[in-house]
């Protein structure tokens, strides 16, 4: 693969005393494990593009399993995560090396990536939307197909104030009884739109998209999640929302 391609370092370790071993999510190749040779020696040109979130236009070559990075370019500043949103970009990074086999195409899921990254810089509120939405594309690019919008047992539209439970290979049947696999209607309409216009919707989608990763994560946990919550201190709750 000689050409030039758009891509991003999704995570890198150190390989020798001057080398990186970086995983990449590229626009055409999909993940590819690549060594930057003395990309940690003072005088590489390398050392300051080759950080997450920076959009990149990199060749390699070489046939293996890793392949030998051999130029790479930041296109533009890397995209401007801090705080709550940068661990947000480490969990989506993290996300993607642990769910896609190396060197399979996800074309469109790059562009996914690349507007939740941009959502994420740009948000003033919660970056729990853009999240969600980013965990549904993979899911549906990876061939998770469930249709939010009809009852599995019986064929019909979901109604709004109706109850649904979700089940595995089947999707979702109505039902009175209200647990964790439960949702409603409308909290459906808003899964598949990928919208969500109010805090339930949003709890809703949470707990689908957590339902529906786990059988791709397994039980291994996810580092990003352990460091969001060791670095960043819970709110505390107010008056209005206990």
């Amino acid at each position: 693969m000689e050409g030039w391609q758009r891509a991003f370092v999704l995570h890198s370790r150190p390989f020798s005393e001057t080398s990186l071993l970086l995983d990449l999510f590229s626009e055409s190749q999909g993940r590819v494990r690549v060594l930057a040779k003395g990309a940690r020696s003072r005088r590489s040109q390398l050392k300051g593009a080759l950080q997450p979130f920076t959009p990149l236009l990199v060749r390699w070559s070489g046939r293996g399993e890793v392949k030998t990075l051999r130029n790479a370019e930041a296109v533009s500043l890397a995209l401007p995560l801090n705080g709550t949103t940068l661990y947000c970009g480490l969990y989506v990074n993290e996300l993607l090396s642990r769910v896609l086999e190396q060197e399979i195409p996800f074309s469109e899921l790059f562009f996914d990536y690349l507007n939740c990254l941009q959502e994420l810089a740009a948000s003033s509120g919660s970056p729990e939307p853009a999240l969600r939405r980013f965990e549904l594309a993979m899911l549906g690019h990876l061939g998770y197909g469930v249709d939010f919008l009809h009852c599995a047992g019986s064929g019909e539209p979901v109604a709004d104030a109706m109850t649904y439970s979700y089940r595995e290979e089947k999707g979702f049947i109505a039902s009175l009884v209200v647990n964790q696999r439960s949702f409603t209607g409308r909290e459906l309409r808003a899964l598949c739109e990928r919208e969500f216009p109010d805090a339930a919707c949003l709890r809703a989608a949470k707990r689908f998209t957590r339902m529906a990763l786990k059988p791709y994560l397994g039980g291994k946990p996810l580092k990003s999640q352990e460091l969001f919550r060791q670095f960043v201190p819970k709110k505390k709750p107010d008056a209005a929302s206990e």
